[in-house]
Formats: structure tokens, C-alpha cells, sequence
């Protein structure tokens, strides 16, 4: 096997990997007796920020966006693309009935001018016509689409195959919301799951890199409070908000920050807090070690968004020095270091208390400088942090061997055609005029490779 990112982990793997990665940190006496349900989302409100609510001016809206739990963030997200994509189908719809009426009107007029030009016409110029013009069926069933089944062929199926057509659907964040799963043991996808990053976020960052990667002092240079609220206030709506050329790269860097420092959870789960500042003591390879360990442990959705984060950071990075052009003219650098971007991001990734709240804002030096060199480590190293060795993946397969093995079979020749494509994509980028027979001989040394680890798999075994 080779490493693999681990959102292309099926979302069965991600949840044993969290497992795997907790027992191991509880093995370092790092997190101490955490449960996934306390890192998890908080589906609840408590009693405190009830009040508090009571206290504040009431609104005449629910945040959409700001000061929510990530996970309804996200769902928020998902209901409005939902909401889009039915209005785009029925204007569709409408479309195809009035194109459907206008070419029946042509027909008619047509037949009619025809009628009155001759008096005997011969009946084959008129064929039997309908009456109306017929509307496109907008009812028809899947099983009617390519590659679709319908209800009553799975019914015909057997319990096993019914079982795996429904665990193969791909997965949302948390079906909207956790509580409806109460009472329910959540059914998780053999394939990867859908990247869970929050519409302002994946925005944000792409308006900077598209407009401001050589903005001098991006993050630290001030922004218009009036503009930042009014796209603040239209994200809440639920309003689609697009960020162009118009919007100062200014305001939209201080609604990035807004956004992560408002969140009612932070990027990084307070539970993780002191096990991610302990990182801080320890030499560089332990360190990322460790650090992989707990990103491992993170809901997916939090995950995703501060893959993305960090991703978009070390591209503003990379613009930190200045340049020169082809035309030989210097391009300035926004002087925005890994360094610089961990002092301003690190509070808002990284935070002990909620906003708001008493001492939140009280950090002692130490605290400050864990934190700034905590959050640095991820900015440089979160490729390979967000990648699963073959050793990680050999143990979720064990795992899974001992509590659902019957899905061992579908996880294995997943990865071994994953495998297969990707040799075949490199092959393809590398233009490589490889005869047939050394194809061939190719495929079958990673196939001999990849079943020699299967029964490496299966013999190392202990139940």
C-alpha cells in the first residue's frame, strides 16, 4: 500500500481511523479519558447561552452562519444548494413546456397555411397529430435514468445486497442533524464522503488567492467595519454571496477571521486544546507525530475546513518575499510569513475558552507561544500530515476485520483499482510509450504487491 489522503478514505475507514488514532494518544497519556462524542458536534444549546440569547436584541432572523456549531454551518450550506437546485429544475421545466407549446403553435400554423393554400391534399401531408402538445414527463422514474435501479429490483434483491446498495449512497454531514439519528444506529458509507467546508470559508479563501496574494500585510492591514458587517449580515441570511473584484481583499480577510473566532465550536475542539499545546515541548518528528494523531481524531467536518485553512495559508505564505516578473519588474511579496500567519490565525484556531466568556481572552505569554508554534507546524508540514501511512491503513483494516468483515472485500478492490488508475494516470502524464506486454507486467506486479498485502493482512490477524 502506499500513503493515502485521508479524505479519500471511505467514511467507515475515517471513523475507525479516529478510533484507532484516540486509543493510541490515551496509550500517550495525552488526552487522558476523551471520548469521540465529547470531540464530536454538540447538538444542544445550554442553559447560559439561552439566557443570553434572551438578553441580546432580538432578531428577526437565525444565523445562517456566524456563531453556529460548524456541522449546521454546513448544513445550512447543503439545504440552500438543495433549495437551487430544485429552482433551477423548474425553470427548467418551464423552459421545455413553453419550447414544447411554441413548436406545437408552429406545427399548427404551419398545417393551417397549408390547408388553405390547396384545396385537395393528399391525407399522407397529415398524419394523425395530437390534438395538444405533448408535455415532457417530469414524473418518470429512476430506474428509466442510465445506470439508475428502480424500488421494486431492490426489493427483488437479496438482504446482502440490499444492505450494501444502502451502505454505498454517499454520505452528508451528520444528515442535517445529529438528533435525528437518536435511537438509530447511523448506517456509514463504504465511499468517501463529500467534502464538508463551509460555502464562506472555500469563498474566502479562493477571493484572496485569486485578488490578494500580493496584498502587503493581508490579515493585518484594518477593513471597513461597515462593509465586513453588511457581508457578514448577507451570509447570515442565507443570502448566495459572491466575492468579485469589488470586495476589498481587506474586508474579506477580516470576515475569514470573524468567521473562525465567532465559531460556538471552535476549528480545533476546546476538548484537543491542551493535547495540541503539549505538542509544543516535543522534538519535530514526535511532534508530527503526535499532531497527525489528533487531526486523526477531528469530526470530519472540522477536518475538511482546517485542511482547507491550511492549505490557503501556505499559499499566502509562499507570496510572503518579493519576486521578480518576466518583464524583470518586482512583484512585492505580502510579508506574510508562516510565523505571521500562525500569530494571527493561531487564537482563532486554537482556543481554550468560548467567545464571550470569562478569562476568554486572558492568555498567558506561554500559552501564546505554544499556540503560534503549534498552528506554524501545521501551516509547513499539512500535506503530509493529512496522509495515512500503509501501517495506519493496515490496522483500520484489522479493526474492521474483527467488527464489520464483511466489508472487507468491496475496501480492498476499491484500493486496488484506486491503485490501478493512478498508475495508469502517471503513465498517461508521463507520456511514456510503454509497450502492452510491460503494461501488462506492470499491473501484475501491483496486483502480486497489493494481494501479497491482503494475506499479510489476513495472517497478521489476532482475535
Amino acid at each position: 500500500m502506499q500513503p493515502v489522503s485521508l479524505h479519500s478514505l471511505s467514511e467507515l475507514e475515517r471513523a475507525s481511523l479516529q478510533e484507532l488514532a484516540l486509543y493510541q494518544l490515551q496509550e500517550k497519556l495525552l488526552v487522558g479519558d476523551l471520548s469521540l462524542a465529547k470531540v464530536g458536534p454538540k447538538g444542544s444549546k445550554s442553559i447560559r447561552r439561552k439566557l443570553e440569547s434572551f438578553s441580546k436584541e432580538k432578531k428577526d432572523y437565525s444565523p445562517q452562519t456566524f456563531g453556529i456549531p460548524l456541522f449546521q454551518v454546513i448544513a445550512n450550506d447543503r439545504a440552500y444548494k438543495q433549495l437551487q437546485e430544485t429552482v433551477k429544475s423548474s425553470r427548467r421545466q418551464c423552459l421545455e413546456v413553453e419550447a414544447t407549446v411554441t413548436n406545437f403553435r408552429a406545427q399548427m400554423q404551419k398545417r393551417s397555411q397549408l390547408g388553405r393554400s390547396c384545396w385537395l391534399v393528399p391525407c399522407e401531408i397529415f398524419p394523425e397529430e395530437p390534438l395538444s402538445p405533448a408535455f415532457p414527463d417530469h414524473r418518470s422514474s429512476w430506474s428509466q435514468r442510465r445506470g439508475a435501479m428502480s424500488v421494486d429490483s431492490i426489493a427483488d434483491l437479496s438482504d446482502n445486497s440490499s444492505k450494501l446498495l444502502e451502505a454505498l449512497q454517499l454520505s452528508h454531514p451528520h444528515e442535517l442533524d445529529p438528533r435525528r439519528s437518536l435511537g438509530k444506529k447511523k448506517m456509514l458509507s463504504l465511499n468517501p464522503i463529500t467534502w464538508q467546508v463551509p460555502r464562506i470559508v472555500d469563498r474566502c479563501c479562493k477571493h484572496i488567492e485569486t485578488y490578494g496574494l500580493q496584498t502587503v500585510g493581508i490579515f493585518r492591514v484594518g477593513s471597513s467595519k461597515k462593509r465586513v458587517q453588511q457581508l457578514r449580515e448577507e451570509f447570515d441570511h442565507g443570502l448566495d454571496v459572491f466575492l468579485d473584484e469589488h470586495q476589498s481583499v481587506h474586508d474579506v480577510a477580516a470576515l475569514l477571521k470573524e468567521f473562525l473566532r465567532d465559531m460556538s465550536d471552535s476549528l480545533i475542539p476546546r476538548e484537543l486544546y491542551a493535547a495540541f499545546l503539549s505538542t509544543a515541548s516535543m522534538e519535530v518528528p514526535a511532534q508530527l507525530a503526535v499532531l497527525q494523531l489528533l487531526l486523526f481524531v477531528l469530526p470530519p467536518c472540522h477536518s475538511d475546513t482546517l485542511h482547507r485553512l491550511l492549505r490557503f495559508l501556505s499559499k499566502v505564505a509562499q507570496h510572503a518575499k518579493s519576486s521578480w516578473g518576466p518583464d524583470g519588474q518586482e512583484i512585492p511579496g505580502n510579508k506574510m510569513t508562516v510565523s505571521n500567519l500562525a500569530t494571527v490565525f493561531g487564537p482563532n484556531i486554537l482556543q481554550k475558552e468560548k467567545p464571550g466568556e470569562k478569562d476568554s481572552g486572558a492568555k498567558d505569554f506561554e500559552d501564546s507561544s505554544a499556540i503560534i508554534l503549534v498552528v506554524q507546524r501545521l501551516i509547513e508540514h499539512y500535506q503530509t500530515l493529512f496522509m495515512v501511512s500503509p501501517e495506519m491503513q493496515h490496522d483500520i483494516l484489522r479493526r474492521l476485520f474483527q467488527t464489520d468483515p464483511d466489508v472487507i472485500d468491496y475496501l480492498l478492490r476499491r484500493k486496488f483499482h484506486t491503485v490501478l488508475s493512478t498508475e495508469s494516470e502517471d503513465l498517461t502524464e508521463e507520456h511514456a510509450p510503454t509497450p502492452l506486454s510491460g503494461q501488462a507486467l506492470e499491473s501484475n506486479s501491483v496486483s502480486s504487491e497489493f494481494y501479497s498485502s491482503i494475506s499479510f493482512l489476513n495472517l497478521d490477524i489476532d482475535i
